[in-house]
């Protein structure tokens, strides 16, 4: 500011009118760094004298201000600085003055609000160079809270150079890493140095986080925040030798720091950083040699997860599969950060031991007598088997789809085992036990004994029905797969939903089971061009006829494809069925899919469920239908491996006595349809449509196939084995909410999260570090949905003062207690009050329910107060 700008400033502060009570105005000039001393002679005031302190005149000022004339304004020059406020003699007139500056720095911080005293001006004085333009003083002036100290305006200066609003240390610590750990290169870093704030930045470094080396370094400042906060979770001798990077005293913050990172969402640069520390302090060999127990509680660094999956699936690999072990560990890590990049390994070893847990149970073998008695175990029990494989190979594909070059080959590994498991012990002891009981039954009637046929299907459950049917028929969907979408279904919308099972028609085919499925008093077969055409009632079956069948049954009937309705328009497809009594809606997607790849199938099957469960909101929401049957034509038999010799059977085994060319009519990878008379070696017979043709069926036993050219060896059917054979049916009926039933048993049908609530009794805490128990009120199962909850403590104001756990609650078991979760937490480094009321929060984390608070008393007797930066 120039003189003249100077005096005409003071002219008008002197001029205004006086505050009440005053007879005079007395404004004190500071200039601490003398920039006007030089130029104080060419100050001339229109209405004030004007006095300079020299260092040796207070008293003679004060004795003129105080005693000599109190009526004349005055304009006292001070640049002087004192060191004690005792060596003011002037400071009870200045209390009672006004205060005036010109130099630069005031000026500034007059722009920026900030209090004016020599603490303060010290520091803008050491920013000068950031303060110089307009717009970083604005960004260091409109921080969420305006700085009053000097170690707020350094937070402030630091913030803003981050692009930070809120001028928190742990915000500007992270954004600093996420410009990079090479100082060179880090941007952020190389403004703290031009604009001098380096040196507070490793204060407040030294003070948070105790990190102090000569050399700045932000790689040994990340070894040491990460060991650090590890010791929280992880006991210290693990880390013996790396003890000069961790610093106990600051383990509270460190924890803090790096938990909070943690649950951000920038959390993908600690990945990276964590990743540097892991290679850096070689962690990766230093937890190879500590037990999964020992690890599973620390989520701070992502190789812990391939530590513990490498261990698991190397004991599978050798035969060791502890299922305790697994499912433990799976339920620990899927809690903590970073368990998305191995979440397919986790599910996949996870079903191992869902899998290893069914052959313990069954480890005897299958020694059923009845064939009627092997398919109820099948369809109440066994069929999950079947679930398990399919989920292990679906988390295996998807595994595939990335890499990670310490487990994939370990996971191939595992899947040999799991082949071993399924393929060899399951499907052979099972498909053995079911071929020898079975075969009698087979052969003279073509069906086993009280159990639902498929052929009976339309005359028992549609021609029987009083009220509008819809039917969705998805080719290829096993038993294993409806069962899982009647459980999402029950589960997810407002119904009643049953499942049940028919036997499948022999050969368990599209073109046999889509006509059983028909109205008809009676199947037949006509041979053409070299295959089966399969009638009912003497009318074709195939796609393009079977709205004619149904027609013929009841006019009021329509066929319609999924592919189609799905394309259209609501007000198209809602016409369609209009009027209708009988709705076939035909599906395929499984089938469909193993024509591309065998592989393609179990993903296929999820694919199929998410299709159908959107099929049954069409109809209930479009359409208004509320029955609904959904089965399927025939299952699958897959197996992921290649097939031996010994799994395969060739045509020239069949035998063929009677000299006849056309012997063999029809066969597939599972079934044979021979002229009568021929009597294969190694097939089972099968009494072909009531025995009412010219042929006799044939079956290969177990899981074996017939040799074919071509691929699609592992994914067949056709045959008679449990999965192809066994023909789910669900019954789904959608309750209108003016139902009787439903207004009977509301609470019953609504759909609602599992609840957790606090098992733990003791409401008060005397531990910065403690665990608490948690117990999930209802299982998961029909109208009960698995929710995921965030449990963290917080003071009366909301603030939360600890880390955040997270507790997925999805537990199936009707045994309360094993539907309980245990919790570790850890209190932030504050001061806490005894009288004070503290709560724990229990949320949802989609936010969808109102959080649960429970009151806690919190008395710890050396709890240590927050860090007071720079203090």
């Amino acid at each position: 500011m120039d003189t003249d700008k100077v005096i005409q400033d003071l002219n008008r502060r002197f001029a205004a009118p006086l505050p009440e009570f005053y007879q005079r105005r007395i404004i004190f000039w500071y200039d601490e760094d003398k920039e006007f001393e030089d130029k104080l002679d060419e100050v001339v005031l229109e209405n004030a004298k004007v006095i300079a302190l020299t260092g040796n005149n207070a008293f003679s000022v004060k004795k003129l201000l105080s005693v000599d004339d109190l009526t004349t304004n005055y304009l006292v020059y001070s640049p002087l600085v004192y060191n004690r406020p005792d060596d003011n003699w002037l400071l009870d007139v200045e209390l009672y003055s006004e205060e005036f500056r010109a130099d630069l720095i005031s000026i500034w911080m007059d722009e920026m609000n900030l209090a004016s005293n020599p603490s303060m001006r010290k520091q803008v004085k050491n920013y000068r160079a950031y303060f110089n333009a307009k717009g970083r003083r604005l960004k260091a002036s409109t921080q969420k809270k305006t700085p009053v100290t000097p170690a707020q305006l350094h937070l402030a200066v630091m913030a803003a150079i981050c692009g930070l609003k809120d001028a928190q240390p742990d915000k500007i610590i992270r954004s600093v890493f996420r410009a990079g750990l090479d100082l060179n290169s880090n941007t952020i870093y190389q403004d703290f140095v031009k604009y001098h704030a380096d040196s507070a930045f490793w204060a407040m470094i030294r003070q948070g986080c105790g990190f102090f080396e000569e050399e700045p370094d932000l790689g040994r400042l990340a070894i040491h925040l990460l060991l650090t906060a590890a010791t929280r979770t992880m006991r210290q001798e693990y880390l013996a030798g790396l003890d000069s990077f961790i610093s106990m005293p600051h383990q509270a913050y460190c924890y803090d720091f790096i938990s909070e990172w943690l649950h951000s969402d920038d959390i993908q640069q600690l990945y990276d950083v964590a990743r540097y520390v892991e290679e850096e302090a070689r962690l990766h060999q230093r937890f190879e040699k500590l037990t999964v127990d020992d690890l599973a509680g620390t989520e701070c660094f992502p190789c812990i997860n391939e530590v513990i999956l490498t261990k698991l699936m190397t004991e599978i690999s050798d035969h060791i599969i502890d299922v305790e072990t697994i499912t433990a560990a799976v339920e620990k890590r899927r809690t903590c950060a970073w368990y998305e990049p191995f979440e397919n390994f986790y599910d996949g070893i996870l079903q191992v031991a869902n899998m290893q847990s069914f052959f313990k149970e069954h480890s005897a073998g299958f020694h059923t007598a009845e064939a009627k008695d092997i398919w109820k175990e099948y369809t109440e029990s066994y069929y999950q088997m079947d679930m398990y494989y399919r989920l292990f190979h679906l988390s295996f594909q998807k595994s595939l789809e990335t890499s990670n070059i310490l487990l994939d080959d370990l996971f191939k590994q595992v899947v040999d085992k799991v082949e071993g498991l399924y393929t060899h012990w399951f499907l052979g002891e099972l498909g053995k036990n079911w071929s020898d009981v079975c075969a009698d039954e087979l052969k003279t009637y073509g069906k086993v004994l009280e159990i639902p046929q498929q052929e009976e299907f339309y005359r028992s459950r549609i021609k029987s029905s009083e009220n509008k049917v819809f039917v969705i028929i998805s080719d290829a969907m096993r038993y294993e797969v409806a069962a899982s979408m009647a459980d999402q279904l029950r589960r997810e919308t407002q119904s009643q939903v049953s499942i049940s099972s028919m036997q499948g028609i022999f050969p368990s085919i599209t073109k046999f089971g889509m006509a059983a499925l028909l109205p008809h008093e009676e199947l037949s077969v006509e041979f053409r061009n070299n295959t089966f055409m399969v009638l009912a009632d003497g009318q074709p079956t195939a796609s393009g006829y079977r709205d004619k069948v149904l027609k013929k049954e009841d006019p009021a009937s329509v066929a319609l494809k999924y592919n189609d309705i799905i394309a259209m328009k609501r007000a198209e497809r809602s016409a369609l069925v209009k009027g209708m009594d009988v709705v076939y809606i035909y599906h395929d997607t499984i089938d469909e899919a193993s024509h591309t790849s065998d592989t393609a199938v179990f993903t296929a099957c999820d694919k199929t469920i998410s299709e159908l469960k959107n099929l049954v909101r069409i109809i209930v929401n479009e359409f208004g239908g509320t029955n609904i049957l959904i089965t399927a034509d025939h299952g699958f038999l897959y197996t992921y491996s290649p097939l031996t010799e010994d799994s395969k059977v060739g045509k020239e085994g069949f035998g063929n006595d009677s000299g006849r060319k056309e012997w063999l009519v029809e066969y597939g990878r599972r079934y044979a349809i021979m002229q009568k008379g021929i009597q294969p070696e190694y097939l089972m017979p099968v009494k072909f449509l009531d025995g009412n043709t010219d042929f006799d069926g044939y079956a290969p036993r177990e899981s074996v196939r017939i040799k074919m050219n071509g691929g699609g060896l592992n994914f067949v059917h056709g045959g008679i084995s449990l999965q192809e054979m066994v023909v789910p049916v669900i019954e789904y009926h959608y309750l209108r909410n003016d139902s009787m039933e439903y207004k009977r048993n509301k609470q019953k049908y609504d759909t609602k999260p599992v609840a957790i609530s606090l098992l733990s009794a003791n409401r008060k805490i005397s531990n910065m570090i403690f665990s608490l128990n948690f117990y999930q009120k209802d299982a998961v199962g029909p109208n009960r949905a698995a929710a995921t909850y965030l449990a963290y403590f917080t003071d009366e104001n909301g603030k939360q003062i600890s880390d955040t756990q997270k507790i997925i609650a999805d537990k199936t078991s009707e045994n309360g207690a094993e539907r309980t979760f245990r919790c570790s937490f850890n209190l932030k480094s504050l001061k806490y009050c005894n009288t004070d009321t503290y709560y724990l929060v229990i949320a949802d984390e989609e936010g969808l329910q109102m959080p649960q608070r429970e009151p806690f008393q919190i008395d710890i007797a050396f709890a240590v107060d927050e860090f007071d930066f720079f203090s």
